[in-house]
């Protein structure tokens, strides 16, 4: 899946977090100046809800920006997906102030005070083969094409945004019971699991870490995804 730092030339990382985030435009800057001054590329989303970020550079100058960003108090304990690429999968850097780092639309969801319960990898399988379990895929239909996990259900939308209408529509707290959902690195899981539990779901879980993880802790051997997953840099899937 993913080549070693010694074999590959660039080190990619993913990252996000749900945590009230104040002086955002500082922030900003601060981050912007020491990725340029490290040759850094690739893209991070600023908003006051937090972080939401893919990459790339030099092991040495990732290392860097892991221990300057780990220097700001907010993101102390901030946690990092590691891959390497044998070419650079971006072509600038964007540090961007947005409302939400990803868009649902909806006010008053808060990831950072409850989501869904976190299922890790290695746990994953069993949850899903329940039949009990109602399986979203909570990812965009181009995405969703690409390769999905058996029997999960594709919610057929184009933006993040649209997956409220698909609840409302396809959901009922009092028909389905325990929900399961899943999405590339986590980051839409956690906020679509917050507004289903305000939506009054009461039992919800998702995958720890998204999809990615899941390809990183399982041997393909074991593994029951079926076909490609689509990532967002010009490596395109994995």
């Amino acid at each position: 899946m993913s080549q070693s730092s010694t074999e590959s030339q660039y080190t990619v990382i993913a990252f996000y977090k749900f945590i009230e985030l104040a002086d955002i435009c500082s922030l900003q800057s601060a981050i912007a100046a020491f990725c340029k001054e490290h040759a850094i590329l690739g893209t991070i989303l600023l908003a006051h809800e937090g972080i939401n970020a893919t990459i790339a550079g030099s092991d040495k100058n990732i290392a860097a920006v892991v221990a300057f960003l780990h220097s700001h108090t907010p993101f102390a304990e901030l946690q990092f997906r590691y891959t390497y690429a044998d070419f650079n999968p971006f072509y600038k850097m964007k540090v961007r102030i947005k409302k939400e780092i990803v868009a649902l639309r909806i006010p008053n969801i808060y990831p950072d005070k409850k989501t869904g319960i976190q299922v890790p990898p290695e746990e994953w399988d069993p949850v899903i083969a329940d039949p009990e379990t109602f399986l979203i895929d909570t990812r965009n239909t181009y995405e969703c094409e690409l390769g999905t996990f058996p029997g999960a259900h594709n919610p057929e939308t184009d933006v993040f945004r649209d997956f409220p209408a698909y609840v409302k529509q396809n959901l009922d707290p009092a028909k389905h019971k325990k929900i399961a959902m899943f999405c590339t690195g986590g980051i839409r899981c956690e906020k679509a699991s917050s507004y289903l539990l305000e939506q009054g779901f009461s039992e919800v879980y998702q995958l720890q870490g998204g999809i990615l993880n899941y390809l990183e802790k399982i041997p393909a051997e074991n593994s029951t995804w079926e076909g490609e997953c689509f990532i967002f840099d010009n490596r395109i899937t994995v």
